[in-house]
């Protein structure tokens, strides 16, 4: 896939990671961290929602949730159409991020604005450390394991979130493609399932990510509940309004997977 740049915004190197923004003619603003792309203004909400919904609809009422990473604010816009959530903390490494965003991604950044969100600069390991029994959900909107975000993809970190969970509560993380990382996403499920009695994968498409999709990891504590159908759901007017991705029917689709993944993931 090509992108033509039509002019370079910023560039600058934080304390963790080359930051780049640029304006592309058919995709809006890009976001690109260490030369990846993160997200762009044309098709966000295709990974926003989902990393969002498939897990905050897999709980019944979900009023503390808290991201690791999502420094653009998107997932946290999408945790605030939800009208149970009385605080939603995020937690990210790079204040640069969350700075440009702010400046140049203001789709994404909404999030940022709603009263019921707190930021915290920060390593998400850290902030986890003394958070026993505190979220309803917790969502890992973190970027490729390679870097600050390689942590975030081993099985002491899902311990962790673990034990910061609620009863009942749900785990949400970034969870790679299936075309070209099957392996790890494999091993994932296989490190998330030693922790939770409940992990599934599923995904999503999205024309900027490697491959045109992505996939996640939804965990949860309690063994009884299937992730795989929402708790809750809207009216279709109701998911008109809110969504330009997500809906009940694409939250049951999103874990149907090809024969060659599903073999793999057994």
């Amino acid at each position: 896939m090509t992108l033509k740049v039509n002019q370079i915004v910023h560039h600058e190197k934080s304390k963790y990671q080359d930051v780049l923004i640029f304006e592309s003619s058919d995709y809006g603003m890009v976001l690109v961290l260490d030369n990846v792309i993160q997200c762009t203004e044309r098709d966000e909400f295709a990974y926003q929602e989902m990393i969002t919904h498939l897990g905050m609809f897999s709980h019944p009422n979900p009023k503390r949730v808290l991201v690791i990473g999502g420094g653009d604010g998107g997932v946290l816009r999408e945790i605030v159409k939800h009208e149970s959530v009385e605080e939603a903390v995020l937690c990210d490494i790079d204040e640069a991020v969350i700075r440009l965003s702010k400046k140049y991604l203001p789709g994404m950044s909404v999030g940022f604005q709603h009263p019921n969100v707190k930021v915290h600069i920060g390593d998400g390991f850290k902030f986890l450390e003394d958070k026993k029994d505190t979220f309803d959900v917790i969502i890992t909107d973190s970027s490729d394991p390679e870097g600050p975000a390689e942590s975030l993809f081993k099985k002491p970190y899902f311990e962790l979130l673990f034990g910061a969970l609620r009863e009942g509560g749900v785990m949400t993380t970034q969870a790679e493609n299936p075309w070209l990382h099957m392996k790890l996403i494999a091993e994932l499920k296989k490190s998330c399932g030693e922790v939770f009695p409940v992990a599934e994968y599923g995904w999503t498409t999205i024309p900027t990510y490697p491959a045109g999709q992505i996939g996640f990891m939804v965990c949860c504590k309690d063994s009884s509940r299937n992730v795989k159908k929402p708790l809750r759901s809207l009216s279709e007017q109701e998911e008109d309004k809110q969504f330009r991705y997500y809906s009940k029917q694409v939250h049951e689709a999103a874990y149907v997977l090809p024969k060659f993944a599903e073999k793999a993931l057994r």
